[in-house]
């Protein structure tokens, strides 16, 4: 009979599921867009039902936001969420823009 290794909560040893690339280039895409649109964090925030320390930390690339909240905050920008995957693709194609 064949034993299978113990099953441990939690991530792998070593695992990281957090890539500052793409968070800290959707956070420039983000703030470039909110700045474009002339609202305030505080506004986007709410706009996007996100807490507005949350909006910070996504704006600053501490955290990467799941598909919801991509959709939720392109719909508060006016933009579609294509678009906003595509400017934080261009930035990471072009760092010096970060």
């Amino acid at each position: 009979m064949e034993k299978h290794p113990k099953i441990s909560p939690g991530r792998p040893k070593g695992s990281t599921t957090y890539d500052s690339k793409p968070a800290i280039a959707f956070g420039v895409a983000v703030r470039a867009r909110r700045l474009e649109r002339g609202i305030s964090q505080e506004t986007l925030s709410s706009m996007a039902s996100v807490e507005r320390s949350h909006m910070g930390k996504i704006e600053r690339g501490e955290h990467l936001p799941n598909l919801v909240l991509i959709l939720r905050l392109a719909e508060a920008l006016e933009i579609s969420p294509g678009e906003l995957v595509d400017a934080t693709k261009e930035l990471m194609e072009n760092p010096n823009k970060l």
